[in-house]
């Protein structure tokens, strides 16, 4: 859906100046508002509400935000009921602060954030010195990956659109056969409405996620990153049944670690 309503979420810190400056320069072409948020945490929450509401304020300010918003409550829960409430397309994010040892313990707050959030999450990696073009879509062909596409091509859409899928062939099973399935996935997926051109059909390289991703972002120099939760079962494994909203590895680790911007967008409710 097209934005209206941008949310710029920030811990009040330096890592979250790009966030506020993208959401500003996403919305400034769209005629949307930006709302720049706070979560209250452990590090703020014995500063009083009014101060808080000052610093929000002069950060607005400085990015050109329509408005602030002081919340309380976990922050994936209090970010996506805010984007309920406002009618928000988008989620802007700065990036994660890592906490080695808890990290391999439990979903980030991050994560968390964009599997409870109503509609795609960016987060902003890169200062803002233009607007995104070149984007990297790392597919499954499911219908959150094409749904990521489609908002990729919103959020940038004076970008050029490259696509790659890393087929990775379990032991035991037919190399031919994996190749097979994924090239009429392939098919299938550029069948999907509403996609944007690609500068050539999504490529199918053998090999892990990690690498194959890492080679192609690389070689484009690509300044955004967009794939899908899995929420589906990906295309070119039909015998595997849907599950719960979730992260994969390579997902996970981009929301920890990202190379570049990422945005991420679940499949559209069916029905």
């Amino acid at each position: 859906m097209p934005f209206a309503t941008v949310i710029a979420a920030t811990d009040l810190t330096d890592r979250s100046a790009p966030v506020a400056a993208r959401a500003r320069s996403l919305a400034r072409s769209r005629g949307a508002q930006v709302l720049l948020a706070h979560v209250r945490g452990d590090d703020t929450r014995k500063i009083a509400a009014a101060d808080l509401e000052a610093s929000l304020h002069e950060i607005a300010a400085e990015a050109g935000a329509d408005g602030v918003r002081l919340l309380d409550g976990p922050v994936q829960t209090a970010l996506a009921d805010l984007a309920r409430a406002e009618g928000a397309g988008l989620i802007v994010l700065g990036p994660h602060r890592e906490r080695r040892v808890l990290d391999l313990l439990r979903l980030t707050t991050m994560e968390r954030v964009v599997l409870a959030a109503p509609c795609p999450v960016l987060i902003a990696r890169l200062p803002v010195h233009r607007p995104y073009r070149q984007v990297l879509l790392a597919t499954d062909f499911s219908a959150a990956s094409a749904q990521a596409l489609i908002c990729a091509a919103r959020v940038a859409p004076e970008a050029e659109f490259h696509a790659i899928h890393a087929l990775q062939v379990p032991l035991g099973r037919e190399k031919a056969t994996m190749r097979a399935r994924a090239e009429q996935a392939r098919e299938a997926f550029l069948a999907r409405p509403g996609l944007p051109p690609l500068a050539e059909p999504p490529e199918i390289v053998e090999g892990g996620v990690h690498q194959v991703l890492a080679f192609r972002h690389r070689e484009l120099d690509a300044d955004l990153l967009c794939l899908g939760t899995q929420s589906d079962a990906p295309a070119d494994e039909p015998e595997r049944k849907p599950a719960e909203p979730r992260l994969g590895n390579y997902a996970r680790d981009l929301v920890r670690v990202p190379p570049s911007d990422v945005l991420i967008a679940a499949a559209l409710p069916s029905g």
